[in-house]
């Protein structure tokens, strides 16, 4: 299995990397992402999150995979495998690391709080239920 590393945007111009600006359909496609997130619908909340990532250019595109991940992770979490979640939560840090505490109107510094809190969690001993405190996603931006 091949590794697979992100360059961060911030290696490239030493600056944290421009906020996006989404067309109204990819704000839309957005806001309905976010929407399926705090509803505990992780697997569609990956799949529109996806579909708008495709078509992203730039800097921000890490941020936006970093989402998708974290998407993936809480999926993995409902479906009790916690490996798979632990994975993705670490590998959404990764992603998140050339952004600063606050991006695109989203608590960037709470979500990597909360990736550590739950990664925490996945190693203690006898972990073994669903999730039943849903985290919440907030975007001023959109």
């Amino acid at each position: 299995m091949r590794a697979i590393r992100a360059v961060s945007p911030e290696c490239v111009t030493g600056e944290a990397p421009q906020e996006p600006d989404l067309s109204p359909e990819d704000a839309a496609a957005f806001r309905r992402g976010v929407r399926e997130f705090n509803e505990g619908l992780f697997f569609e909340c990956h799949d529109t999150l996806e579909e708008l990532w495709t078509g992203l250019r730039g800097p921000s595109r890490d941020f936006f995979q970093g989402l998708i991940q974290v998407a993936v992770a809480f999926h993995h979490l409902s479906n009790l495998n916690a490996g798979g979640a632990a994975s993705m939560m670490e590998r959404a840090l990764g992603r998140f690391r050339a952004y600063p505490p606050r991006y695109f109107g989203f608590d960037l510094d709470g979500q990597r709080s909360l990736l550590r809190a739950w990664q925490e969690r996945l190693r203690a001993p006898g972990w073994d239920e669903a999730p039943s405190d849903r985290p919440r996603w907030e975007f001023a931006a959109v």
